[in-house]
C-alpha cells in the first residue's frame, strides 16, 4: 500500500485548497476498516494530527483548524479528502495523510503554502 497525497499549493490567505490522499494497493474493506487522518508538519515541528475521521465518520479537528478544515472519505475511490477554507499563514506546511494508527509508510505528502 502506498499513500499518495496531492492538492497542495501557494495560495493567498482567505483562499481554499482540497487535499487528497490516494491509498493506492488497498482493498475497499480493509480502507473501511481504517480511521483516517490529515498530519501537518510546519519546517522544524513535529508532526501532528490536525483532522480525523472514525471508522464510523466521527470527525475531529485541533482547534486550530476546527469550523475551516472538513476531513471526508470516499471509499468506493479509497480516497480521504480535507478541504481547506480561510487558509491562513499559520497553516503553511506540509501536509499527509494516514490511518489514526498511523500504520501504514508515509507518503510524499503535499506541500501547502499561505501567503500573506
Amino acid at each position: 500500500v502506498r499513500l499518495v497525497e496531492s492538492g497542495g499549493a501557494l495560495v493567498q490567505a482567505g483562499g481554499s485548497l482540497k487535499l487528497s490522499c490516494l491509498a493506492s494497493g488497498m482493498i475497499t474493506s480493509v480502507f473501511n476498516s481504517n480511521g483516517w487522518g490529515w498530519y501537518s508538519q510546519a519546517p522544524g515541528m513535529q508532526r501532528e494530527l490536525v483532522a480525523s475521521m472514525t471508522t464510523s465518520r466521527t470527525t475531529n479537528y485541533a482547534d486550530s483548524v476546527r469550523g475551516r478544515f472538513t476531513i471526508s472519505r470516499d471509499s468506493s475511490r479509497k480516497r480521504v479528502y480535507l478541504q481547506m477554507n480561510s487558509l491562513e499563514p499559520e497553516d503553511t506546511a506540509f501536509y499527509y495523510c494516514n490511518t489514526l494508527e498511523s500504520s501504514l509508510p508515509w507518503g510524499q505528502g503535499t506541500q501547502v503554502t499561505v501567503s500573506s
